[in-house]
């Protein structure tokens, strides 16, 4: 099977979108599931989220922000990678809520915002609100990969106010919460913002599911480098998640975790520069 790049596009200066031939993944998606790009023999395994699933493609969004994701940005339409692994994880019930509101602030969170308000919306009986936060007017996406048409309400925020609310969706979320009822909260993104919410919905007794996006070694459970702590329990994000209960998540733990790799990701972002120097 040729993981086929089929589309390749900017949506600011450090995020960009891809489809990919990758049909038995199309097939079997859910949001809520990730897949794990291998770009070439050998390579680092990464986990992406999944934005849409479409005939034999799926669409991820991406950040040039280490190694793989650099690489990968200087590849092309045509161009094939090695392996397209999925779906993976377990995905949150998707049934009749009420009024449901996804949150998010970052490449990650935008692509579940998207899957999850256009699956959720289909449901009989549920009233989409997304939030989608962004530092300010430069980074937004192009209206089409904004979650605008799958939601009945759409609230675009800037930190900055140079465009749409100003504030964060942390910020929006508390008016939302004062005013009027809520039923169920998603949110994808920034891990730190996600405590925060977290802590926010639990002072209004609103359920929610955040995606506690940990470092994933192998992405099967094998390595246990994405493992959590829900209510005490250890679970492991790529197999157990990676959405749970943001209530019962262990924050301080997930958010230290998340410092594991750093050296590591560092050296093979310094090999990977120095590489670039010898092409140019």
């Amino acid at each position: 099977m040729k993981h086929t790049i089929t589309r390749k596009e900017d949506l600011n200066a450090v995020d960009y979108v891809i489809d990919v031939v990758a049909p038995e993944v199309a097939k079997r998606f859910r949001p809520g599931n990730f897949a794990v790009l291998i770009t070439v023999k050998n390579g680092e395994r990464i986990p992406m989220s999944i934005e849409r699933a479409e005939g034999d493609t799926i669409t991820m969004y991406i950040k040039r922000l280490g190694k793989t994701s650099r690489e990968l940005d200087t590849w092309n339409v045509g161009d094939a990678l090695y392996k397209v692994i999925g779906p993976m994880g377990t995905p949150p019930p998707l049934k009749k809520y009420g009024t449901v509101v996804f949150a998010s602030d970052l490449v990650c969170g935008h692509a579940e915002n998207n899957a999850m308000c256009r699956e959720l919306g289909k449901i009989m009986g549920n009233h989409i609100i997304s939030i989608q936060s962004f530092p300010d007017k430069s980074l937004i996406y192009p209206e089409k990969e904004l979650a605008k048409s799958v939601s009945d309400e759409f609230i675009l925020c800037t930190e900055d106010g140079s465009v749409g609310r100003k504030g964060h969706y942390l910020d929006i979320m508390q008016e939302l919460l004062e005013e009027r009822r809520i039923d169920q909260v998603f949110a994808g993104g920034g891990i730190p913002p996600l405590q925060k919410l977290s802590e926010l919905t639990k002072k209004y007794n609103v359920p929610v599911y955040t995606t506690v996006r940990q470092i994933m070694v192998d992405a099967t459970g094998m390595c246990g480098s994405c493992r959590v702590f829900i209510d005490g329990e250890q679970k492991l994000a790529c197999i157990d998640g990676p959405m749970f209960d943001g209530h019962k998540v262990d924050w301080e733990a997930a958010i230290s975790r998340l410092a594991m790799f750093k050296n590591k990701e560092a050296v093979a972002m310094e090999c990977y520069n120095e590489k670039m120097k010898e092409v140019v």
